[in-house]
């Protein structure tokens, strides 16, 4: 069959081979247009589409490498975003300058996005306890051992701690019931035992297995770079291959004002066996001791301070870790 396309109102039939080369008027316009054949008019339309794709293509190229250009000479706002709240912080453009530190120095890197996803509720409650440790390791360090042993759920005897840290247990059990860390939670408020069914859920798992901590420091780092509205890019959780393809993971990593790098890594447990390989990852990032810190929950002051006079790193804890970094900050 041949084909008849009005070049007026773009009206489409199928006639004839007989009418091949042949001038009709249209049917519905009654303007003149030529009759084709099917095969060749069908090549020339597909020739006029690649060219145009190829067209689209090249200005994709030219629009994407100005962007890039734009978006690496732009400083992020972090104090532009809702950080308690937010899955903005996994867009490309925040951690590009991150991006960009790594592959100057040929490692490559992977990034965990859900790490860095605030929108959940992660960041709320690893607040809640890094504010409150002294009260509520007490609940923590229960579900930890509980869930490293496989136990469904466990009662709480408060009989001893004060009524002050009562409420404060209390409430943050509330929260963690609220935000389904745990999956029932009831307080017998006679006997001032509280009774908590675990979630098996490995996130959950995994937060009170130490992950809270890291937390807890970036969201932390976050609330101080919002304070001083100061231009930063930062990740949890990513994880770093040097031209060896030796891997390391990192728990925090910051940019300050795209010339400051900070990695922070977080311990809840035993640390000590670890020392060595910290220092020797320090060195391979080429950072100074100031700028890569280990942090301790319950690391005595003193203690941190003699460590970080031993070692080439800087010892800190929960408490006292955001003091050392507002000293690298710029004046």
């Amino acid at each position: 069959m041949a084909l008849f396309r009005c070049n007026q109102c773009n009206h489409l039939r199928e006639v004839s081979n007989n009418y091949i080369g042949q001038a009709v008027k249209c049917p519905q316009c009654q303007t003149v247009n030529p009759i084709h054949n099917t095969v060749d008019f069908v090549t020339r339309l597909l020739d006029h589409y690649m060219a145009i794709g190829k067209e689209l293509q090249g200005l994709r190229q030219q629009s994407g490498a100005a962007a890039t250009g734009s978006e690496a000479s732009t400083s992020n706002s972090l104090h532009e975003l809702d950080i308690n709240n937010s899955n903005l912080l996994a867009e490309s453009q925040q951690h590009l300058a991150i991006v960009q530190w790594f592959k100057q120095k040929d490692i490559k890197l992977e990034i965990n996005e859900k790490s860095i996803d605030t929108s959940g509720f992660f960041d709320e409650v690893a607040r809640t306890v890094g504010d409150n440790y002294d009260v509520l390791k007490l609940v923590v360090e229960q579900i930890r051992y509980r869930q490293r042993k496989g136990h469904t759920f466990f009662n709480l005897q408060l009989a001893k701690n004060s009524q002050k840290e009562i409420r404060q247990i209390t409430q943050f059990c509330q929260e963690l019931y609220k935000y389904s860390f745990v999956s029932r939670y009831n307080y017998q408020k006679e006997e001032k035992v509280v009774r908590l069914t675990l979630q098996s859920a490995q996130a959950v798992t995994e937060f009170f297995a130490g992950a809270w901590l890291e937390w807890y420091v970036f969201i932390k780092l976050l609330e101080l770079i919002n304070e001083k509205q100061l231009n930063a890019s930062c990740l949890r959780n990513l994880t770093i291959q040097f031209p060896n393809e030796d891997q390391h993971e990192l728990d925090v990593f910051f940019l300050l004002n795209g010339s400051i790098p900070v990695c922070i890594e977080c311990k809840t447990g035993e640390f000590r066996q670890q020392i060595d390989k910290f220092v020797n990852l320090r060195k391979r990032l080429q950072l100074d001791s100031q700028q890569f810190v280990l942090c301790v929950i319950g690391l005595e002051d003193d203690q941190a301070q003699g460590l970080s006079s031993m070692y080439d790193m800087t010892f800190t804890n929960e408490s006292n870790f955001l003091d050392h970094i507002e000293q690298l900050l710029p004046a």
